[in-house]
């Protein structure tokens, strides 16, 4: 297997590339599919080999599955190209004019004391006022921050020499979490952990610090007494 470096370098233009581009969810799976997934079943020794699998095999995952081609890649990077110059560089010339000093400063005291501190109320919350409600059989604990997995995983849920995860995700009042999808790293982390722990990891969103998603509910409790 070559050790060459493939990827392409954009420079500074990356920046905004790799904004626009998760802003609007271009390289989700359900617009490029499951690449790291897809690129294990393939095995490729060369690039080539890779690239030629990958327009043959690969669909987008979502609930209506469509075959990826070329051309869909290169429209996705018509949409990305339309998103930079139509609506990110005249939002980032406006803030550019109205950012001021004091701005920087309250932003850097807002990420480290406020938000933190709504995170970890939410947090709580979510598990002590619901959660552990509703499975009072269950002792939800902190992950491990010196685990691998404890970026990905907030709480894990023993049973026995088992457990379960969950990822808590704050949401507004309009968000669609229907169509989250976990990013590929993530997805390693969740799939680590089910190795580990035998247990599935649930991702469960927030709305002030109640449950948005009541359909966890019933799937937490399929996976407890699969556990047990």
């Amino acid at each position: 297997m070559t050790t060459q470096k493939h990827s392409l370098d954009f420079g500074k233009k990356e920046k905004v590339l790799n904004y626009a581009c998760q802003t609007y969810q271009l390289s989700r799976p359900s617009k490029v599919g499951a690449v790291m997934a897809l690129i294990r079943e393939c095995q490729p020794q060369t690039m080539e080999d890779w690239q030629q699998w990958y327009v043959e095999n690969a669909y987008t995952e979502a609930k209506t599955k469509t075959k990826i081609t070329k051309e869909s890649l290169q429209e996705l990077g018509e949409r990305l190209y339309e998103k930079i110059t139509e609506v990110v560089i005249p939002e980032w010339e406006a803030a550019f004019k109205q950012l001021t000093l004091q701005d920087c400063i309250d932003y850097i005291f807002n990420l480290t004391i406020n938000r933190t501190f709504d995170g970890f109320v939410r947090e709580k919350s979510v598990v002590n006022d619901g959660l552990a409600k509703i499975f009072p059989e269950i002792t939800f604990e902190e992950s491990d921050p010196e685990l691998d997995h404890a970026g990905d995983i907030d709480y894990i849920a023993k049973i026995g020499n088992k457990a379960f995860g969950i990822q808590i995700k704050p949401v507004t009042a309009k968000a669609n979490f229907g169509n989250y999808s976990a990013t590929e790293r993530m997805k390693a982390s969740f799939t680590d952990f089910e190795a580990k722990f035998g247990g599935k990891v649930f991702v469960v969103f927030s709305l002030d610090g109640e449950i948005a998603n009541k359909n966890v509910i019933e799937e937490i409790g399929q996976e407890i007494k699969r556990l047990k």
